[in-house]
Protein backbone atom coordinates (compact mmCIF):
# COMPACT_ATOMS: atom_id res chain seq x y z
CA UNK A 1 0.00 0.00 0.00
CA UNK A 2 1.55 3.35 -1.03
CA UNK A 3 1.39 5.76 1.89
CA UNK A 4 2.17 9.52 0.74
CA UNK A 5 5.18 10.45 2.67
CA UNK A 6 4.65 14.43 2.88
CA UNK A 7 0.74 13.63 4.12
CA UNK A 8 1.81 11.34 6.59
CA UNK A 9 4.71 13.47 8.10
CA UNK A 10 2.01 16.38 7.96
CA UNK A 11 -0.34 13.88 10.49
CA UNK A 12 3.16 13.18 12.52
CA UNK A 13 4.15 17.02 13.09
CA UNK A 14 0.20 17.80 13.76
CA UNK A 15 -0.03 14.75 16.03
CA UNK A 16 -3.08 14.03 14.36
CA UNK A 17 -5.32 11.66 16.62
CA UNK A 18 -7.71 10.45 13.35
CA UNK A 19 -4.82 8.75 11.44
CA UNK A 20 -3.62 6.15 14.14
CA UNK A 21 -3.81 2.98 12.94
CA UNK A 22 -3.90 4.01 9.39
CA UNK A 23 -0.15 4.09 9.11
CA UNK A 24 2.47 3.77 11.59
CA UNK A 25 5.94 5.88 11.75
CA UNK A 26 9.53 4.56 11.84
CA UNK A 27 12.13 6.30 13.11
CA UNK A 28 15.60 4.61 12.50
CA UNK A 29 17.53 6.69 14.56
CA UNK A 30 15.56 5.12 17.50
CA UNK A 31 14.89 1.66 16.25
CA UNK A 32 11.04 2.20 17.50
CA UNK A 33 7.96 2.47 15.80
CA UNK A 34 4.75 4.74 17.01
CA UNK A 35 1.33 6.23 16.48
CA UNK A 36 0.95 9.47 14.27
CA UNK A 37 -0.21 11.04 17.59
CA UNK A 38 2.60 9.85 19.75
CA UNK A 39 3.58 12.82 22.15
CA UNK A 40 7.27 12.57 21.71
CA UNK A 41 9.40 15.27 19.77
CA UNK A 42 8.89 14.86 15.92
CA UNK A 43 11.30 12.93 14.10
CA UNK A 44 13.52 14.58 11.60
CA UNK A 45 12.39 13.59 7.69
CA UNK A 46 15.79 11.75 7.26
CA UNK A 47 15.05 9.66 10.13
CA UNK A 48 11.18 8.85 9.33
CA UNK A 49 9.66 5.63 7.40
CA UNK A 50 6.04 4.98 7.35
CA UNK A 51 4.42 1.70 7.49
CA UNK A 52 0.99 0.05 6.78
CA UNK A 53 0.92 -2.12 9.26
CA UNK A 54 2.44 -2.96 12.89
CA UNK A 55 3.92 -6.39 11.55
CA UNK A 56 5.57 -4.70 8.81
CA UNK A 57 7.43 -2.32 11.16
CA UNK A 58 8.52 -4.95 13.48
CA UNK A 59 9.54 -6.53 9.83
CA UNK A 60 11.78 -3.66 9.35
CA UNK A 61 13.51 -4.15 13.02
CA UNK A 62 11.62 -1.49 14.93
CA UNK A 63 10.11 -2.18 18.48
CA UNK A 64 7.05 -0.38 20.04
CA UNK A 65 7.09 2.88 21.48
CA UNK A 66 6.68 2.34 25.23
CA UNK A 67 5.33 5.52 25.47
CA UNK A 68 2.10 6.14 22.73
CA UNK A 69 1.52 1.80 22.69
CA UNK A 70 1.23 1.59 19.16
CA UNK A 71 -0.06 -1.68 19.07
CA UNK A 72 -3.16 -0.71 21.14
CA UNK A 73 -4.28 1.52 18.29
CA UNK A 74 -7.08 1.42 16.60
CA UNK A 75 -7.24 -0.41 13.82
CA UNK A 76 -6.94 0.69 10.22
CA UNK A 77 -10.93 1.24 9.24
CA UNK A 78 -10.08 0.38 5.80
CA UNK A 79 -9.56 -3.08 6.67
CA UNK A 80 -12.74 -2.84 8.46
CA UNK A 81 -14.82 -1.91 5.94
CA UNK A 82 -13.11 -3.41 3.04
CA UNK A 83 -14.87 -6.57 1.41
CA UNK A 84 -12.15 -7.98 -0.45
CA UNK A 85 -9.89 -10.75 0.17
CA UNK A 86 -7.45 -8.36 2.27
CA UNK A 87 -9.88 -7.01 4.66
CA UNK A 88 -11.52 -10.42 5.08
CA UNK A 89 -8.21 -12.05 5.96
CA UNK A 90 -6.93 -9.25 8.48
CA UNK A 91 -10.49 -9.94 10.26
CA UNK A 92 -9.80 -13.46 10.26
CA UNK A 93 -6.58 -12.76 11.76
CA UNK A 94 -7.92 -10.72 14.41
CA UNK A 95 -10.50 -13.63 15.26
CA UNK A 96 -7.44 -16.23 15.79
CA UNK A 97 -7.98 -17.91 12.99
CA UNK A 98 -4.18 -18.05 12.08
CA UNK A 99 -3.46 -19.40 15.67
CA UNK A 100 -5.91 -21.78 15.64
CA UNK A 101 -6.05 -23.30 11.96
CA UNK A 102 -2.78 -21.88 10.78
CA UNK A 103 -2.13 -20.25 7.52
CA UNK A 104 -3.60 -23.31 5.70
CA UNK A 105 -6.60 -23.40 7.40
CA UNK A 106 -7.17 -19.38 6.88
CA UNK A 107 -5.86 -19.66 3.10
CA UNK A 108 -8.84 -22.56 2.83
CA UNK A 109 -11.29 -19.90 5.10
CA UNK A 110 -10.67 -17.10 1.95
CA UNK A 111 -10.54 -19.62 -1.10
CA UNK A 112 -6.72 -19.01 -1.98
CA UNK A 113 -3.13 -20.43 -2.22
CA UNK A 114 -0.93 -20.03 0.68
CA UNK A 115 1.33 -18.43 -1.37
CA UNK A 116 -1.04 -15.97 -3.60
CA UNK A 117 -2.45 -14.84 0.04
CA UNK A 118 0.59 -14.65 1.09
CA UNK A 119 1.43 -12.04 -1.82
CA UNK A 120 -1.27 -10.17 -1.66
CA UNK A 121 -1.25 -9.38 2.14
CA UNK A 122 2.48 -8.38 1.52
CA UNK A 123 1.79 -6.07 -1.01
CA UNK A 124 -1.16 -4.37 0.83
CA UNK A 125 0.47 -4.39 4.58
CA UNK A 126 4.35 -4.78 3.88
CA UNK A 127 3.88 -8.52 6.19
CA UNK A 128 2.21 -11.98 5.27
CA UNK A 129 -0.12 -13.63 7.39
CA UNK A 130 2.63 -15.47 9.92
CA UNK A 131 3.95 -11.75 10.78
CA UNK A 132 0.61 -10.40 10.82
CA UNK A 133 -0.63 -12.92 13.56
CA UNK A 134 2.78 -12.48 15.49
CA UNK A 135 2.33 -9.27 15.94
CA UNK A 136 -1.43 -9.52 17.28
CA UNK A 137 0.15 -12.34 19.65
CA UNK A 138 2.56 -10.07 21.19
CA UNK A 139 -0.20 -7.66 22.14
CA UNK A 140 -1.93 -10.76 23.97
CA UNK A 141 1.30 -11.31 24.90
CA UNK A 142 1.72 -8.24 26.74
CA UNK A 143 -1.76 -7.33 27.98
CA UNK A 144 -1.56 -10.97 29.94
CA UNK A 145 1.82 -9.71 31.55
CA UNK A 146 0.28 -6.77 32.79
CA UNK A 147 -3.21 -7.24 33.50
CA UNK A 148 -3.20 -11.00 35.08
CA UNK A 149 -1.59 -13.17 37.36
CA UNK A 150 -0.85 -15.69 35.39
CA UNK A 151 2.52 -17.43 35.20
CA UNK A 152 4.66 -16.36 32.24
CA UNK A 153 4.81 -19.90 30.80
CA UNK A 154 0.59 -20.06 30.83
CA UNK A 155 0.81 -16.35 29.03
CA UNK A 156 3.07 -17.68 26.25
CA UNK A 157 0.52 -20.42 25.46
CA UNK A 158 -2.70 -18.47 26.18
CA UNK A 159 -1.30 -15.24 23.55
CA UNK A 160 -0.96 -18.28 21.04
CA UNK A 161 2.74 -18.88 20.79
CA UNK A 162 3.87 -22.48 20.17
CA UNK A 163 6.96 -22.04 23.42
CA UNK A 164 8.05 -20.16 25.92
CA UNK A 165 11.26 -19.63 23.80
CA UNK A 166 9.13 -18.06 20.80
CA UNK A 167 7.31 -15.95 23.47
CA UNK A 168 10.46 -14.72 25.17
CA UNK A 169 12.31 -13.62 22.06
CA UNK A 170 9.16 -12.36 20.54
CA UNK A 171 8.04 -10.14 23.10
CA UNK A 172 12.11 -8.83 23.88
CA UNK A 173 11.94 -8.14 19.95
CA UNK A 174 8.62 -5.93 19.61
CA UNK A 175 9.11 -4.12 23.10
CA UNK A 176 12.57 -3.97 24.03
CA UNK A 177 12.28 -5.85 27.12
CA UNK A 178 11.84 -9.37 28.70
CA UNK A 179 8.28 -10.15 29.68
CA UNK A 180 9.54 -10.27 33.40
CA UNK A 181 10.43 -6.53 33.06
CA UNK A 182 7.29 -5.76 31.50
CA UNK A 183 5.46 -7.16 34.43
CA UNK A 184 7.34 -5.51 36.70
CA UNK A 185 7.32 -1.99 34.69
CA UNK A 186 3.18 -2.20 35.35
CA UNK A 187 3.54 -3.49 39.24
CA UNK A 188 2.39 -7.07 38.61
CA UNK A 189 -1.11 -6.10 38.92
CA UNK A 190 -4.06 -8.28 38.37
CA UNK A 191 -7.62 -7.17 37.67
CA UNK A 192 -10.20 -7.34 40.33
CA UNK A 193 -12.39 -9.83 39.73
CA UNK A 194 -10.86 -13.37 40.41
CA UNK A 195 -9.03 -16.01 37.96
CA UNK A 196 -10.30 -15.68 34.13
CA UNK A 197 -10.64 -11.56 34.35
CA UNK A 198 -8.81 -9.18 32.38
CA UNK A 199 -9.35 -5.65 32.29
CA UNK A 200 -8.14 -3.55 29.36
CA UNK A 201 -8.97 0.02 27.00
CA UNK A 202 -10.14 -0.40 23.60
CA UNK A 203 -8.80 2.58 21.94
CA UNK A 204 -11.24 4.52 19.47
CA UNK A 205 -11.05 7.71 16.52
CA UNK A 206 -12.86 10.43 17.92
CA UNK A 207 -15.85 11.23 18.19
CA UNK A 208 -17.81 8.21 19.63
CA UNK A 209 -21.56 9.09 20.32
CA UNK A 210 -21.90 6.55 23.08
CA UNK A 211 -25.06 7.37 24.11
CA UNK A 212 -26.36 6.56 20.45
CA UNK A 213 -24.58 3.08 21.30
CA UNK A 214 -26.26 2.58 24.37
CA UNK A 215 -29.58 3.65 23.56
CA UNK A 216 -29.48 0.98 20.27
CA UNK A 217 -28.31 -1.50 22.51
CA UNK A 218 -30.49 -1.02 24.85
CA UNK A 219 -33.51 -0.96 22.72
CA UNK A 220 -32.93 -4.49 21.33
CA UNK A 221 -31.42 -6.03 24.49
CA UNK A 222 -32.48 -9.92 25.06
CA UNK A 223 -32.60 -10.52 28.45
CA UNK A 224 -30.32 -13.66 29.94
CA UNK A 225 -28.04 -12.96 26.76
CA UNK A 226 -27.21 -9.06 27.21
CA UNK A 227 -28.42 -5.92 29.40
CA UNK A 228 -27.13 -2.21 29.61
CA UNK A 229 -27.16 -0.68 33.29
CA UNK A 230 -25.14 2.01 34.99
CA UNK A 231 -23.95 3.23 31.77
CA UNK A 232 -22.07 -0.26 30.15
CA UNK A 233 -23.05 -2.47 28.18
CA UNK A 234 -23.09 -6.29 29.45
CA UNK A 235 -23.70 -10.08 27.22
CA UNK A 236 -22.24 -13.37 27.06
CA UNK A 237 -20.04 -14.46 24.73
CA UNK A 238 -19.34 -18.00 22.68
CA UNK A 239 -15.66 -18.19 21.91
CA UNK A 240 -13.78 -20.68 20.31
CA UNK A 241 -12.53 -22.40 23.64
CA UNK A 242 -15.21 -21.62 25.90
CA UNK A 243 -17.97 -19.13 26.96
CA UNK A 244 -17.40 -15.95 28.21
CA UNK A 245 -18.65 -12.21 29.46
CA UNK A 246 -17.87 -9.07 28.80
CA UNK A 247 -18.82 -5.32 30.29
CA UNK A 248 -18.35 -2.90 27.87
CA UNK A 249 -18.09 0.97 29.43
CA UNK A 250 -17.44 4.08 26.80
CA UNK A 251 -14.84 6.77 28.93
CA UNK A 252 -13.28 9.95 27.58
CA UNK A 253 -10.97 8.49 24.62
CA UNK A 254 -11.40 4.82 25.24
CA UNK A 255 -14.03 2.29 25.98
CA UNK A 256 -13.43 0.15 29.27
CA UNK A 257 -13.76 -3.80 29.03
CA UNK A 258 -13.54 -5.89 31.31
CA UNK A 259 -13.73 -9.65 29.93
CA UNK A 260 -14.10 -12.80 31.86
CA UNK A 261 -13.06 -16.05 29.75
CA UNK A 262 -13.10 -19.49 30.38
CA UNK A 263 -9.87 -19.61 28.31
CA UNK A 264 -7.39 -17.36 27.89
CA UNK A 265 -6.83 -18.13 24.72
CA UNK A 266 -9.66 -16.66 23.83
CA UNK A 267 -8.52 -13.00 24.65
CA UNK A 268 -7.89 -12.19 21.19
CA UNK A 269 -10.64 -13.17 19.73
CA UNK A 270 -12.92 -11.87 22.52
CA UNK A 271 -11.52 -8.24 22.26
CA UNK A 272 -11.90 -8.47 17.84
CA UNK A 273 -15.55 -9.15 18.37
CA UNK A 274 -16.09 -6.70 21.24
CA UNK A 275 -14.05 -3.76 18.59
CA UNK A 276 -16.65 -4.81 16.21
CA UNK A 277 -19.61 -4.81 17.99
CA UNK A 278 -18.83 -1.41 19.08
CA UNK A 279 -17.68 -0.26 15.39
CA UNK A 280 -14.49 1.41 17.57
CA UNK A 281 -12.25 0.97 14.52
CA UNK A 282 -14.63 3.25 12.27
CA UNK A 283 -13.41 6.54 10.53
CA UNK A 284 -16.29 8.75 12.45
CA UNK A 285 -14.54 12.21 10.58
CA UNK A 286 -15.08 10.68 7.11
CA UNK A 287 -18.45 9.21 7.58
CA UNK A 288 -19.53 12.34 8.95
CA UNK A 289 -17.83 14.24 6.41
CA UNK A 290 -20.00 12.42 3.97
CA UNK A 291 -23.48 12.65 5.89
CA UNK A 292 -23.05 16.38 6.80
CA UNK A 293 -22.90 17.38 2.97
CA UNK A 294 -26.76 16.55 3.04
CA UNK A 295 -28.24 19.69 4.07
CA UNK A 296 -30.70 17.68 5.61
CA UNK A 297 -28.70 15.41 7.63
CA UNK A 298 -26.20 18.28 8.54
CA UNK A 299 -28.10 19.46 12.14
CA UNK A 300 -28.29 15.88 12.96
CA UNK A 301 -24.64 14.91 12.39
CA UNK A 302 -23.21 18.50 14.14
CA UNK A 303 -25.77 17.58 16.87
CA UNK A 304 -24.21 14.09 17.51
CA UNK A 305 -21.17 13.72 16.05
CA UNK A 306 -19.78 10.20 16.02
CA UNK A 307 -22.97 8.00 15.85
CA UNK A 308 -21.52 4.33 15.22
CA UNK A 309 -23.14 1.32 13.46
CA UNK A 310 -23.11 -1.50 15.73
CA UNK A 311 -22.55 -4.96 14.26
CA UNK A 312 -22.85 -8.16 16.10
CA UNK A 313 -20.87 -11.47 17.77
CA UNK A 314 -22.15 -13.83 16.18
CA UNK A 315 -23.79 -13.63 12.81
CA UNK A 316 -25.97 -16.51 13.44
CA UNK A 317 -27.70 -14.43 16.25
CA UNK A 318 -28.11 -11.97 14.23
CA UNK A 319 -29.82 -13.55 11.20
CA UNK A 320 -32.16 -14.95 13.79
CA UNK A 321 -33.06 -12.06 15.23
CA UNK A 322 -33.51 -9.96 11.58
CA UNK A 323 -35.88 -13.12 10.49
CA UNK A 324 -37.65 -12.78 14.53
CA UNK A 325 -38.48 -9.13 13.85
CA UNK A 326 -39.56 -9.50 10.67
CA UNK A 327 -43.28 -7.78 10.28
CA UNK A 328 -43.37 -7.06 14.29
CA UNK A 329 -42.17 -4.70 16.73
CA UNK A 330 -38.68 -4.87 18.33
CA UNK A 331 -40.53 -5.73 22.00
CA UNK A 332 -42.46 -8.43 20.26
CA UNK A 333 -39.47 -9.83 18.31
CA UNK A 334 -37.97 -9.84 22.25
CA UNK A 335 -40.35 -12.05 24.01
CA UNK A 336 -39.88 -14.68 20.87
CA UNK A 337 -36.37 -14.50 21.25
CA UNK A 338 -36.21 -14.69 24.99
CA UNK A 339 -38.49 -17.91 24.98
CA UNK A 340 -36.32 -19.38 22.57
CA UNK A 341 -33.56 -18.69 24.65
CA UNK A 342 -35.09 -20.38 27.81
CA UNK A 343 -35.84 -23.53 25.50
CA UNK A 344 -32.47 -23.95 24.26
CA UNK A 345 -29.77 -25.49 26.62
CA UNK A 346 -26.22 -23.65 26.46
CA UNK A 347 -25.95 -22.97 30.55
CA UNK A 348 -25.28 -18.87 31.56
CA UNK A 349 -21.89 -18.61 32.46
CA UNK A 350 -21.24 -18.92 35.91
CA UNK A 351 -17.81 -20.56 36.69
CA UNK A 352 -14.46 -19.28 36.98
CA UNK A 353 -11.01 -20.93 34.61
CA UNK A 354 -10.79 -24.57 35.65
CA UNK A 355 -14.67 -24.88 37.12
CA UNK A 356 -13.80 -22.98 40.45
CA UNK A 357 -16.14 -20.86 41.72
CA UNK A 358 -15.33 -18.15 43.57
CA UNK A 359 -15.76 -19.05 47.59
CA UNK A 360 -16.25 -15.57 49.26
CA UNK A 361 -19.53 -15.18 47.71
CA UNK A 362 -21.20 -18.33 49.11
CA UNK A 363 -20.45 -19.81 46.04
CA UNK A 364 -22.04 -17.70 43.80
CA UNK A 365 -21.43 -15.81 40.43
CA UNK A 366 -19.50 -12.23 41.34
CA UNK A 367 -22.27 -10.42 40.04
CA UNK A 368 -25.10 -10.49 37.40
CA UNK A 369 -22.68 -10.54 34.50
CA UNK A 370 -22.22 -14.10 35.64
CA UNK A 371 -25.47 -15.02 34.46
CA UNK A 372 -25.84 -13.93 31.45
CA UNK A 373 -25.19 -15.97 28.54
CA UNK A 374 -24.26 -16.82 24.49
CA UNK A 375 -27.02 -16.87 21.91
CA UNK A 376 -27.65 -20.49 20.89
CA UNK A 377 -25.99 -21.97 18.46
CA UNK A 378 -27.53 -23.25 15.26
CA UNK A 379 -26.90 -26.89 16.05
CA UNK A 380 -29.18 -26.15 19.91
CA UNK A 381 -31.28 -24.13 17.67
CA UNK A 382 -32.32 -27.24 15.22
CA UNK A 383 -32.32 -29.23 18.16
CA UNK A 384 -35.21 -27.60 19.78
CA UNK A 385 -39.01 -28.48 19.36
CA UNK A 386 -41.54 -26.43 17.75
CA UNK A 387 -42.99 -25.14 21.07
CA UNK A 388 -39.28 -23.43 21.02
CA UNK A 389 -40.82 -20.82 18.22
CA UNK A 390 -43.72 -18.54 19.11
CA UNK A 391 -43.79 -17.69 15.44
CA UNK A 392 -45.58 -18.06 12.47
CA UNK A 393 -44.98 -21.96 11.06
CA UNK A 394 -42.76 -19.97 7.61
CA UNK A 395 -41.17 -18.68 9.51
CA UNK A 396 -39.95 -21.04 11.97
CA UNK A 397 -38.88 -22.73 9.22
CA UNK A 398 -36.69 -20.36 7.71
CA UNK A 399 -34.65 -20.22 11.48
CA UNK A 400 -34.03 -23.48 10.51
CA UNK A 401 -33.11 -23.32 7.01
CA UNK A 402 -30.60 -20.30 8.34
CA UNK A 403 -29.46 -22.96 11.06
CA UNK A 404 -28.95 -25.91 8.48
CA UNK A 405 -27.42 -23.63 5.96
CA UNK A 406 -24.64 -21.93 9.04
CA UNK A 407 -24.29 -25.89 10.66
CA UNK A 408 -23.28 -27.39 7.40
CA UNK A 409 -20.75 -24.32 6.26
CA UNK A 410 -22.44 -23.52 3.38
CA UNK A 411 -23.71 -20.00 4.50
CA UNK A 412 -20.37 -18.00 6.57
CA UNK A 413 -21.88 -15.52 8.46
CA UNK A 414 -18.40 -14.34 10.42
CA UNK A 415 -16.86 -11.42 10.23
CA UNK A 416 -14.39 -13.15 7.36
CA UNK A 417 -17.02 -14.17 5.20
CA UNK A 418 -17.75 -13.21 1.72
CA UNK A 419 -20.44 -10.05 1.76
CA UNK A 420 -22.17 -10.97 -1.82
CA UNK A 421 -21.87 -14.28 -1.68
CA UNK A 422 -23.11 -14.35 1.98
CA UNK A 423 -26.49 -12.33 0.71
CA UNK A 424 -26.71 -14.32 -2.74
CA UNK A 425 -27.17 -17.70 -0.32
CA UNK A 426 -29.49 -16.21 2.38
CA UNK A 427 -31.43 -14.40 -0.42
CA UNK A 428 -31.74 -18.22 -2.04
CA UNK A 429 -33.45 -19.70 1.00
CA UNK A 430 -37.75 -19.86 1.01
CA UNK A 431 -38.73 -16.87 3.71
CA UNK A 432 -35.73 -14.41 3.79
CA UNK A 433 -36.30 -11.17 1.35
CA UNK A 434 -33.89 -8.13 0.89
CA UNK A 435 -35.07 -6.21 4.23
CA UNK A 436 -33.88 -9.65 6.14
CA UNK A 437 -30.21 -9.90 4.16
CA UNK A 438 -29.25 -6.74 3.87
CA UNK A 439 -29.72 -5.72 8.15
CA UNK A 440 -27.84 -8.85 7.87
CA UNK A 441 -25.07 -7.38 5.87
CA UNK A 442 -24.86 -4.19 7.59
CA UNK A 443 -24.84 -5.66 11.48
CA UNK A 444 -23.10 -8.55 11.09
CA UNK A 445 -20.91 -8.60 7.95
CA UNK A 446 -20.29 -5.13 8.31
CA UNK A 447 -21.37 -3.89 5.25
CA UNK A 448 -21.16 -0.17 5.50
CA UNK A 449 -23.34 1.03 2.50
CA UNK A 450 -26.70 -0.91 2.92
CA UNK A 451 -29.74 1.12 2.32
CA UNK A 452 -32.81 -0.80 3.88
CA UNK A 453 -35.33 1.51 2.32
CA UNK A 454 -38.58 -0.34 2.88
CA UNK A 455 -38.19 -0.37 6.24
CA UNK A 456 -40.70 1.35 8.63
CA UNK A 457 -38.40 3.01 11.30
CA UNK A 458 -36.26 4.41 8.19
CA UNK A 459 -39.24 5.74 6.51
CA UNK A 460 -40.28 6.97 9.68
CA UNK A 461 -37.13 9.00 10.24
CA UNK A 462 -37.02 10.73 6.71
CA UNK A 463 -40.36 11.23 6.98
CA UNK A 464 -39.70 13.14 10.61
CA UNK A 465 -36.26 14.70 8.86
CA UNK A 466 -38.43 16.15 5.63
CA UNK A 467 -37.26 13.05 3.36
CA UNK A 468 -38.76 11.39 0.86
CA UNK A 469 -40.55 8.65 2.58
CA UNK A 470 -41.25 6.23 -0.84
CA UNK A 471 -39.07 3.40 -0.76
CA UNK A 472 -38.12 4.22 -4.53
CA UNK A 473 -37.47 7.63 -3.89
CA UNK A 474 -35.89 7.57 -0.96
CA UNK A 475 -33.54 4.66 -2.49
CA UNK A 476 -32.35 6.99 -5.26
CA UNK A 477 -32.06 10.09 -2.95
CA UNK A 478 -29.85 7.52 -0.56
CA UNK A 479 -27.31 7.58 -3.59
CA UNK A 480 -25.61 10.80 -1.93
CA UNK A 481 -24.92 8.79 0.94
CA UNK A 482 -22.59 6.20 -0.35
CA UNK A 483 -20.51 4.53 0.71
CA UNK A 484 -21.88 5.22 3.96
CA UNK A 485 -25.32 4.77 3.55
CA UNK A 486 -25.52 1.52 6.78
CA UNK A 487 -24.47 4.83 8.88
CA UNK A 488 -27.02 6.90 7.22
CA UNK A 489 -29.85 4.57 8.32
CA UNK A 490 -28.44 4.27 11.72
CA UNK A 491 -29.05 8.08 12.00
CA UNK A 492 -33.08 7.75 10.15
CA UNK A 493 -33.97 5.22 13.01
CA UNK A 494 -32.87 7.65 15.34
CA UNK A 495 -34.86 10.14 13.95
CA UNK A 496 -37.99 8.04 14.04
Amino acid sequence: MELDFERCYRAVDSRDQRFDGWFYTGVTSTGIYCRPSCPATTPKRQNVRFFPSAAAAQGAGLRACRRCRPDAAPGSPQWDVRADVVGRAMRLIADGVVDRDGVPGLAARLGYTERHLHRMLRAELGAGPLALARAQRAQTARILIETTGLGLAEVAFAAGFGSVRQFNDTVREVYGATPSELRVSRGGRRAVGGAGTITLRLAYRPPLHAGALLDFLALRALPGVEEVRDGAYHRGLRLPHGPGTVSLTPADGHVAATLRLADMRDLAPAVARCRRLLDLDADPVAVDATLAADPTLAPAVEAEPGVRLPHAVDGFEMAVRAITTQQISLRSARTTLTHLLAATTTPPVDHEVGGEVDLRNGGQPHDRLWGLRAFPTAEEVLSAGDTAFRMPGARRETIRAVARAVADGSLDLAPGGDREEAVRRLTALPGVGPWTAGYVAMRALGDPDVLLPTDLGVRRGAAALGLPDDPKTLNAYADRWRPWRSYAVIRLWRAA
